[in-house]
């Protein structure tokens, strides 16, 4: 490269490269930028990083990606494009973060949310409960339960169990009718007078 004919030397490293090598300039007289771009990109990268450090932010090392691939700046890994949703708004179309982080912070944000719970907290719920139900006491939790009236997180029952609740609207006089009644013992109501019933005590 060095003697090349209509080459150009930069002001930075002192190599004399091909124009192609310089990005454009208006105001010399040239048209060419006095350092080459690879300089001006060494440059850019340690400004970046200077400027990030300062701030307390995240330095991000910049990643060979092949074509048709994305680096996600949450989990680091290189994914194809149809590991990313679509973000219209976006350069390139896709969102920051893979589909796969989507879903793991999506559930964060769920527990935080709707119950007030760490993803540590709930999994040491699960942990005093022996890893199991709290209802049935066999099958895998699923899903956090908690008071509708006072919002107080009671357990992770699995998802059957959990559905049960929900059938029964948390009503525990009608839970316990139902366990008396699978136990053989059914709450029949008797007739005291035309059209009224008493319930057994």
């Amino acid at each position: 490269m060095v003697g090349e004919p209509n080459g150009k030397s930069c002001r930075k490293c002192g190599r004399e490269l091909p124009p192609d090598a310089f990005a454009r300039d208006r105001n010399r007289r040239d048209g060419l930028q006095v350092h080459c771009r690879e300089c001006v990109a060494e440059y850019s990268a340690a400004h970046y990083r200077r400027r990030r450090e300062a701030m307390g932010r995240t330095v991000w090392e910049r990643v060979d990606v092949p074509p048709g691939h994305k680096v996600c700046r949450t989990c680091g890994e290189v994914k194809p494009h149809s590991d990313w949703h679509r973000n219209s708004t976006a350069s390139d179309g896709l969102a920051t973060r893979c589909k796969a982080c989507r879903a793991v912070q999506g559930r964060q944000g769920h527990l935080k949310r709707h119950y007030g719970l760490t993803e540590a907290e709930r999994d040491g719920l699960v942990a005093s409960q022996g890893g199991v139900c709290c209802i049935c006491l066999a099958a895998v939790p699923a899903h956090v339960d908690h008071c509708h009236e006072t919002g107080r997180v009671r357990g992770v029952p699995c998802f059957s169990c959990n559905a049960a609740l929900g059938q029964f609207k948390d009503q525990p006089e009608v839970i316990r009718r139902a366990a008396a009644y699978v136990e053989g013992n059914a709450w029949k109501p008797t007739l005291v007078a035309p059209g009224v019933y008493q319930l057994p005590s």
